[in-house]
């Protein structure tokens, strides 16, 4: 259970619920997720959340399946549980193959472990790259 409990669609303030409607009309869902419902405690925090991950998951340069696969990696860097299984979920639905996920796994975990070994070693950048 999240820390303060999930705020439930029936028990939440018009200002939640307005936030909660345009999730469910942005995404084409029925539901809100636990995230939202946990951040719904704090009304303030829940929408700027929402409109902040609403305009940078929007299309854009970056192809919708590309930021969800960005979004898994760091989150699979960071260790979070539930941001991993739902922008995995997310990222199929946007045309993630198990091939696709299995080489991002292999480049997340190559890129974690050559930059700790860059932080160990303590390499310099080399002037080439900062051109």
């Amino acid at each position: 259970m999240a820390t303060l409990g999930y705020v439930e669609y029936p028990d939440a303030s018009p200002e939640v619920r307005a936030v909660y409607d345009d999730i469910m009309a942005t995404r084409k869902t029925d539901w809100i997720n636990n995230f939202w419902k946990a951040l719904a405690h704090d009304p303030a925090t829940l929408r700027r959340t929402w409109e902040s991950i609403k305009q940078i998951m929007a299309p854009g340069a970056l192809d919708p399946v590309v930021k969800q696969m960005i979004y898994v990696a760091v989150s699979v860097t960071n260790q979070c549980p539930y941001c991993i299984a739902s922008h995995t979920a997310a990222a199929r639905k946007a045309g993630m193959s198990d091939q696709m996920f299995a080489e991002l796994m292999a480049v997340v975990g190559m890129a974690n472990e050559t930059n700790r070994l860059v932080a160990g070693y303590q390499v310099e950048i080399d002037e080439r790259f900062r051109t």
